[in-house]
């Protein structure tokens, strides 16, 4: 009975050591599982699915138009503002921009979610919000709509007010005459990149980020959020053009597009520095999403 009973005790600490063994495979299996959780989350994310979306394309065309529209208005104001006898064109620009954002934006909406500037698309596929496809199409489309919108604004205006304001393009410096010759008039590029960050940072901070969050976008309303959105980039503009005072820089861009499209129209000077207008953008995106994903979770669940 012994030599049985001991027998038993060896046969199954055999087994269990066969157990302990057979567990490794279910560990791999974890693992494989993990991986593909991984690659289909990616593949979520890139949503490839988008490039052949029909409501995807047709949420862009929204895009393009409203960008368009956008452009058009304004590089318009811009113009109107400094050529009418006020003594504060920047406020009265400001104001209008602020108006005329938040009425595109409330039209865009329905459609395609109202992003009409490539900041706000590039930071709601860093967030997760759209797929990168989808951002992918509208950015292109909000470009070919800052040059549809640029196109417009040449048709109706004469070459002299095209050539004073650069088509109301984003200028870092312009050369204009003086006492000994043409000299180069403007903003240092590191100043002008500085407040391309500074202020689109705080257009996705105190504004975009409201859209971007259910709670508040379903507590305030579309009208409420579009019009904050609005009013925090007419008080950058103001901020960007009455500060600086310097002759030759156009203000803040913070939107790429729209600087894209006057320069693809007019080329020129308006490709000295362009890149500041995509950099600072880039940099102020990745900042933002990196703020949000510092909040604790349990922030969203209030």
């Amino acid at each position: 009975m012994e030599r049985n009973g001991s027998a038993m005790d060896e046969e199954s600490q055999f087994n269990s050591k066969v157990q302990s063994i057979d567990f490794t495979p279910s560990s791999v299996d974890w693992k494989n599982a993990e991986k593909k959780s991984i690659l289909s989350n990616f593949r979520n994310r890139l949503g490839l699915e988008d490039f052949y979306s029909y409501k995807v394309w047709q949420a862009s065309m929204a895009e393009l138009l409203g960008t368009a529209i956008l452009v058009f208005g304004i590089d318009t104001i811009v113009i109107a503002s400094f050529e009418t006898d006020t003594k504060q064109p920047n406020l009265i620009l400001s104001i209008l921009v602020a108006v005329l954002i938040a009425i595109l934006l409330l039209a865009t909406i329905p459609v395609s979610g109202g992003h009409i500037n490539p900041v706000v698309t590039f930071s709601a596929a860093l967030l997760g919000l759209i797929t990168i496809s989808r951002a992918i199409i509208y950015i292109l489309a909000q470009c070919l709509g800052g040059v549809l919108g640029a196109l417009a604004l040449k048709a109706v205006i004469g070459n002299s007010i095209e050539h004073t304001f650069s088509l109301g393009g984003c200028t870092v410096t312009v050369i204009a005459p003086g006492p000994d010759g043409p000299t180069t008039v403007g903003l240092d590029r590191s100043a002008v990149l500085w407040l391309e960050i500074i202020c689109t940072f705080v257009v996705l901070f105190a504004s975009v980020w409201m859209a971007f969050d259910a709670r508040q976008a379903k507590a305030l309303g579309h009208v409420t959020v579009c019009a904050i959105v609005g009013i925090v980039m007419g008080l950058m503009v103001f901020v960007s053009t009455t500060v600086t005072t310097k002759r030759g820089y156009s203000g803040v861009g913070m939107h790429p597009a729209r600087c894209f499209g006057p320069a693809v129209v007019r080329g020129g000077h308006l490709w000295n520095e362009h890149w500041i207008f995509w950099v600072g953008p880039t940099i102020s995106c990745i900042a933002f999403y990196m703020y949000i994903k510092i909040i604790p979770k349990e922030h969203f669940k209030h």
